[in-house]
This record gives C-alpha cells, sequence and structure tokens, in this order.
C-alpha cells in the first residue's frame, strides 16, 4: 500500500480516478485510505469516507492527470489500487483520462459497450463488406464516407470559422456534380454503405434534391445521411426524404434565441426549431441534435436539452468544443464528457448506458422513462480511433482520412488529369493505408494547422 502512496506523492499532483458502476464501496474506501487526495468531478471538495460508505452502485469520478500517472499505478494492482487503464489524451500538459478500480472485473456488458478503443483494433468489429482499398494498415474497415457539398454556409458559427469569415475556394476547383457521383460511385462499388452529406451548409446547394436521388439509388447503399443547421430545412426535407435522405443530424447549439444569434451572428432560431418538428412529422426517428458544449455559453442548457428526448423520439448529441483553425479553442471553454454526464445525473439518476455499436462516436444513453436518447461525442477526452470508418471528401476534391490530420490528396486534379477509376482506386488505398492508428491529444491538436471546419466539412 505504500508503494500506492508514494507512486501517487511522487506526482505532486491533485488527480480525479473513474470507478464503474458496481464498484463496492469498500474498495472505494480501500483506496481513498490510500489517497486522501482524491476530489469529485468539477467540485473540488474532497471525497469523505461517508460518501464513499453512501455509495451503493458505485459512481464515476473524472481523471486530471499527468500521462504518466497511471503508468506508474498501473504495476500496483496486487495493493487494489488499478486493475486497468485507458490512457485517453497522450500529453504532457494535465489532460483527462479513465482509471478503473482494481478488483473490480468489468462486466462484459460494459466492455461491450464502452466507445472508447486503444489503437489496436483487433477487438470484434463488424466486418462490413470492403475491398481493400479501404482497410488500413490497423484493420479497420472504412465503410462510411462524408461528402461536403459546399464551403458556403448561411450562418456564422463561432467555433466553425474566425469572425473575419475564410476564403472560399473559387467555384472552378469545387467538385462538380458528375465528379461528385464518380466518386461516391466507385466508393459505394468497393463497400461504402453509408454516405453523409455535409458543408458549410448543404442545403444551400441548389441542387440538393436531385443530388440525394442519384446518391439514393447506388446500389449497395444503406443510409444517406445529412447534417444541417436547419436554417432552410423545413421547406426541403419533404422534397430530401422523398428523395432518399433517411438519416438526418440538425446542429442546434442552444435554446434561448438571443445566444443563438450571438453564436451564429445570425437570426433563424425559430426556423431550426420549425426544421426539428418537420423531421418529427416526417417520420425520422430519431432525430439527431447536435449540440457543441461551451464553458460559459451553452453549458447551462445541458437539462433543457436533455427534456426534447422525454416525449418524442429525438437523440440529443452533446459534443466536446474541437480544435480547428480560427474557432479559439481553449481548453477552459472545454466541458468534458465526464463533466456534462456528473451534471446530467444528478438531475436524471436513472441516464443509464446502451449498447453502442462498434464504430460508434457516440456514448449513449438514455432517461429511464423517456422516449428520445442522450448521446456524448468524446473526441477531446475519450478518442474513439480505435474504431473509426470514417472517411472525408471535401467541397473542393481533397480527401481526408482524419479529420484532425493535415494530410489530403486530391483527387479532383487526379480525375481532371485523366486519371482513371483504377489509378483513383489507387491513390484512394495509398491514403487509407497511411492513416495513423489515433489522432494526437487536445493539446498538440489546439497546436496543429488544420482547415477551418467549414473547410472540412461538419
Amino acid at each position: 500500500m505504500n508503494s500506492v502512496r508514494q507512486h501517487w506523492g511522487a506526482l505532486g499532483r491533485k488527480a480525479y480516478l473513474i470507478f464503474p458502476a458496481g464498484s463496492p464501496a469498500s474498495g472505494l474506501k480501500a483506496l481513498h485510505s490510500l489517497i486522501p487526495e482524491l476530489y469529485t468531478v468539477g467540485r473540488g471538495d474532497q471525497l469523505s469516507e461517508e460518501k464513499f460508505a453512501g455509495l451503493e452502485n458505485g459512481a464515476e469520478f473524472q481523471v486530471v492527470h499527468r500521462h504518466k500517472l497511471v503508468k506508474s499505478l498501473r504495476h500496483c494492482r496486487s495493493y487494489g489500487a488499478l486493475a486497468s487503464e485507458e490512457s485517453i489524451v497522450d500529453t504532457s500538459e494535465e489532460s483527462y483520462g479513465t482509471a478503473r478500480a482494481a478488483g473490480i472485473p468489468l462486466q462484459e456488458e460494459e466492455a461491450r459497450n464502452s466507445s472508447h478503443r486503444s489503437a489496436s483494433v483487433s477487438q470484434s468489429l463488424p466486418d462490413p463488406v470492403v475491398s481493400d482499398m479501404l482497410v488500413d494498415t490497423h484493420g479497420r474497415r472504412h465503410n462510411y464516407l462524408r461528402i461536403s457539398l459546399t464551403e458556403r454556409c448561411n450562418l456564422r458559427c463561432k467555433y466553425c470559422m474566425p469572425a473575419e469569415g475564410v476564403e472560399l475556394t473559387p467555384g472552378a476547383q469545387l467538385l462538380g456534380d458528375e465528379e461528385v457521383m464518380r466518386l461516391a460511385r466507385l466508393f459505394v462499388a468497393e463497400g461504402v454503405d453509408k454516405i453523409r452529406l455535409t458543408g458549410g451548409e448543404p442545403t444551400v446547394r441548389s441542387n440538393i434534391e436531385d443530388i440525394c436521388q442519384e446518391l439514393s439509388s447506388l446500389p449497395g447503399l444503406k443510409f444517406l445521411a445529412m447534417t444541417t443547421n436547419g436554417l432552410v430545412l423545413a421547406r426541403k426535407l419533404p422534397r430530401l426524404r422523398a428523395a432518399g435522405l433517411n438519416q438526418l443530424n440538425i446542429s442546434l447549439d442552444t435554446l434561448v434565441p438571443a445566444k443563438f444569434e450571438l453564436l451564429t451572428r445570425r437570426r433563424g432560431h425559430a426556423k431550426v426549431l420549425q426544421a426539428i418538428d418537420t423531421a418529427l412529422e416526417l417520420g425520422y426517428n430519431p432525430v439527431k441534435i447536435n449540440v457543441v458544449v461551451m464553458r460559459g455559453f451553452n453549458d447551462d442548457e445541458l437539462m433543457d436539452f436533455v427534456e426534447l428526448t422525454r416525449s418524442k423520439p429525438i437523440n440529443v448529441r452533446f459534443i466536446e468544443f474541437m480544435p480547428f483553425d480560427g474557432n479559439v479553442w481553449s481548453s477552459k471553454k472545454l466541458v468534458s464528457y465526464m463533466e456534462m454526464l456528473s451534471v446530467l445525473r444528478e438531475r436524471y439518476p436513472s441516464l443509464s448506458r446502451l449498447k453502442d455499436h462498434p464504430t460508434d462516436t457516440a456514448k449513449n444513453f438514455r432517461v429511464e422513462g423517456f422516449e428520445g436518447t442522450v448521446s456524448f461525442i468524446t473526441s477531446m477526452t475519450h478518442s474513439f480511433c480505435g474504431g473509426c470508418n470514417r472517411l472525408r471528401l471535401m467541397a473542393d476534391g481533397n480527401f481526408k482520412v482524419c479529420l484532425f490530420g493535415p494530410a489530403e490528396v486530391s483527387l479532383r486534379d487526379a480525375m481532371r488529369s485523366g486519371v482513371d477509376d483504377e489509378g483513383l482506386k489507387q491513390i484512394i488505398g495509398d491514403a487509407v493505408k497511411r492513416k495513423k492508428a489515433a489522432h494526437a491529444g487536445m493539446f498538440d491538436l489546439a497546436k496543429t494547422q488544420n482547415r477551418p471546419m467549414i473547410h472540412i466539412g461538419g
């Protein structure tokens, strides 16, 4: 036991540990006796023995530590300190991570539900039928393509672009309809069965309905999705639905109209709410609402968003604030998944984890008795690189294998220089094979040059 205490003390920093549900109170009390400095999530108050004694089903606590914290402690299993550890962000600065109490076996269901996977992907992922072109050197099979149709947008969201705007690619350098369809056909023929249309704002493309009609008719494509800000969606959605658009994400970061105008630098809050209602009326189930959570702006609205799921098939997706060029990212603005979960469980004790698909980017929950669900996109604190099945085609024809990676290759230039489909497949396959096992930690990402989100595609 002294060894555990010494390892902890040598770090000279306070830290938080996460205990999974089911942790016996006796085990937590024992660990607390070793490390009295344990603090609760986002509160700063010390965990007392009384608090441990009152835990019937265990509890979850945030971990803030230097990367070597668990490296030091993970070898002390004989003392019952830690049984296993998942490193979330490998960085020399303070970051978030998770650790599990020792002697508490993870139930098989919990292990299956975990969306956080290590860079090694030898786990039991589903095996979509894809060609070698779509399999990287880490065994990940990419059957999901995100296509950005435009860099233009009718909003100016602060986390997406700087106040002065961004320089847009000249129209002649953007992919035309035939080029988009050629690449879509190629990817689907090789095994992609889901395409998501993004932007910019995809609904500003004048022929969006025709594009959806053509894409949805591709043999082998099962899911045609769109991520939209919803501003003009209500009047276009009936035709989009008829054209084969069968999945929908609507971005809405606040339920307060004045805050909407502050964030987006535009009006239109009521139109987005109308778009959500229209989607529900047209039978989208679920209607997914993307919420980028930023400290000091909308972190006080978490419960209000959860209430949207009470009696409607809505999936609210809380997204950790991510760094991109020009959005003035700061770790101080980041509200972590564990902090959000802790806040919500105070109000909704029955908020429980659902079974996630192995390639889900989200950790999915439901409040008992609610029709809809609540999810967390944890790119910053709990990366999900190990199960990634996504590739990105940007509006200018650049192909990107990782949202956070700066590496790109131009498929537009290849097509316009006369490269045939076999040549394109070689270029794509080579890029996929170069995909890294995992993206960098959040502090490194903040220092890495990457395009604004409006260029990449949301």
